[in-house]
Order: C-alpha cells, then structure tokens, then sequence
C-alpha cells in the first residue's frame, strides 16, 4: 500500500464573501470531515444532484467548503473501526456525502464506517460507481415495490425520465426482473438505445395527454417516476388497481395535482424513494441484490461514459441542459 500523500486532488465547493464556486483544489487528510475509515478513492459517479451542487443551481450543501460527489467507492488505507480493516473494498452512496460532509470527488476521503457499505461480491469498484446513487434508487424502487406486492404478471411498469441515469438502470433492472417495461422520454433519437435495455414500448412525453378525469385509462400497473409535476400528477390517474408508483425524482416540479381517487379506489400506493437516508439493514439488502440477481445485464454499456475530476464542470453543464445520457463514471487517480 503507497503511502499516503501530504496533498491531493479534490473538487471542492466555496461558499463565502468571495462568491460560489467550485474546482479543483490541492488539500490533505487534515482539511476532510471527522471520520473513522480512510479510504483512496478510485470511482465516483454523476448525478443530477452533484451538477446542482457544483454549479450552485441547486441548494444541496448545508455547509462549505465541502468536496463534491454524492457517491464514492475505493479501498480503506487506515481504520480505527472494528468493522473495516486496511485492504478492504467498500463504497458510500448518500448519507450526507457533499451535503453535510465531503463527498466522493477526492483523490483520498475520511468517512463514518456507519455509512460504509462493504463491496458486495459479483461487483467490481467501477461497476459500483457505474450504478451509485442512481442505480442504488432503481433497486430501492424494485425493493419497494415487491415489498407492496408488486408481481410481473400484473402488466406494465412505466420508467418516466428513462434516458437518465435512474431511468436508465430501471428500464434494465426491472426487465431483467422480468417485468414488462415501457418507457418514457423526450429524446425519441434514443428509443433505440432504450429498446437495447428492454424496454418494449417507447412513448414520447411531448405525445402524453393524461385527460382531466380523476381517473383515466388504467394503462399500466406500476412506475418508475423520475419526474414529477405534471408528469406524476397524471401518471396517478392511469395505474391499474393495486398497482405502485415508487416516486424518486423532481426534475419537472415539486408539485402534486390529483385527487384521493387513485388510492381509495383503485387501492393504488404512492411510494417515497428517499436513498441518501435509507435505513442501513435495507442499504445492504439492495446492494447485495444489485450485485447478484438484479445486476443489470446492460450496466457496461449504460455507463460507457468516463471522465477524470476535470471533466466535472463541462458534464455538469451538459447535465443540466438535459443532454447527458445515461451514466457517467469519474476516475479518481492514475491507479484506479
């Protein structure tokens, strides 16, 4: 094991009298939060959360300067927790990670073992980040689900936002679980690339008409929802009796226009997908399904995209433009 370095790389994210921002920054050991495990980071992720973060278009750090990255995997360097020795491979998703401490975007990062899942076997480093937080959500959703009763053989799950990160993993996860999906998205040059991840019907959100109806069509018998606003409010009129909609993303508003309807008489559930906070025993759960029976067949492909810190910036802004595809994987470190 190298030694470790009096100074590293990191994304770091200021703010104070001299404004917002954000960049790559020498620190050490020393400027990282409190924290039990040391880890040398080799993989972190992408999500819609870290563009936020790192342009300042979103209020997501409670506290500054912190390092950026909401997912993080690599190998422990120092430990004084009974739970995790030197040597070990572990990653963090959530749990604070650049909201209240520093997150994942750092060459080395000192975390709480409470929050530190070890690598599940059937998952390398890479393929860990290659799911992160968005993959982790999917599998929370799937969790969820069939924990309400959810079963392929009631019909269709619909996956709004399906080219991003969340959607994507779901179209693949929940047909590998053998479900059948239909997709929803603005990007029709990629129905292609969402019928190569299973998805048997594609539908174009610039088509959808939901009606005005408090209950319309039964269409499908469960979702997948990234969106929000508009989107939801009219997906929990077309979900067939019994059926579940695992609520996971606002990126069309924070709003809700229904009625009781759905849930008093099509016995129809609203399900809140809160990853960052999930209960532990449940984290471990889903992470051990994510890396045997539900792992995406598709995931190489679906995170094909791989970037170094000093592509942060750029892919954030592709992000928010909505033009990003997928997953993005960041490479921490020459070694990784």
């Amino acid at each position: 094991m190298s030694a470790i370095p009096e100074q590293f790389n990191a994304f770091r994210i200021h703010d104070d009298s001299d404004g917002y921002r954000a960049g790559i920054e020498q620190v050490s050991v020393d400027d990282l939060n409190e924290g039990d495990v040391l880890i040398r980071c080799h993989f972190s992720s992408v999500n819609f959360k870290d563009a936020l973060a790192g342009t300042g278009k979103g209020k997501i750090l409670r506290r500054f300067p912190l390092c950026g990255g909401i997912d993080v995997a690599g190998v422990v360097v120092a430990s004084d927790s009974e739970r995790f020795a030197v040597g070990d491979e572990v990653l963090v998703t959530g749990t604070g990670l650049s909201e209240t401490r520093d997150g994942g975007y750092a060459e080395y990062q000192r975390l709480d073992s409470r929050s530190i899942v070890p690598l599940p076997a059937g998952l390398s480093l890479r393929e860990a980040m290659a799911l992160g937080t968005a993959g982790f959500t999917a599998g929370l959703c799937l969790y969820r689900m069939e924990a309400n009763g959810q079963r392929p053989d009631q019909g269709p799950i619909l996956v709004t936002g399906a080219t991003g990160g969340v959607g994507s993993l779901a179209v693949n996860l929940f047909s590998h679980a053998g479900y059948d999906v239909h997709a929803i998205s603005g990007k029709l040059e990629q129905f292609d690339y969402l019928e190569a991840l299973g998805a048997t019907q594609c539908i174009s959100r610039h088509e959808l008409h939901w009606g005005q109806r408090p209950l319309e069509t039964a269409r499908w018998a469960g979702c997948v929802e990234n969106v929000g606003g508009d989107m939801l409010s009219g997906i929990t009129r077309a979900i067939m009796p019994y059926g579940n909609i695992a609520c996971c993303g606002m990126a069309g508003g924070i709003g809700l226009q229904t009625t009781v309807m759905p849930f008093i008489i099509r016995g129809a559930s609203l399900l809140g997908i809160s990853s960052s906070n999930c209960p532990y025993d449940i984290r471990l759960e889903v992470w051990e399904r994510l890396a045997g029976d539900w792992k995406p067949p598709l995931l190489d492909r679906i995170a094909e995209h791989e970037i170094s810190l000093e592509g942060l910036v750029g892919h954030f802004e592709t992000m928010l433009a909505g033009d990003s595809l997928g997953r993005t994987v960041v490479r921490l470190g020459a070694e990784a």
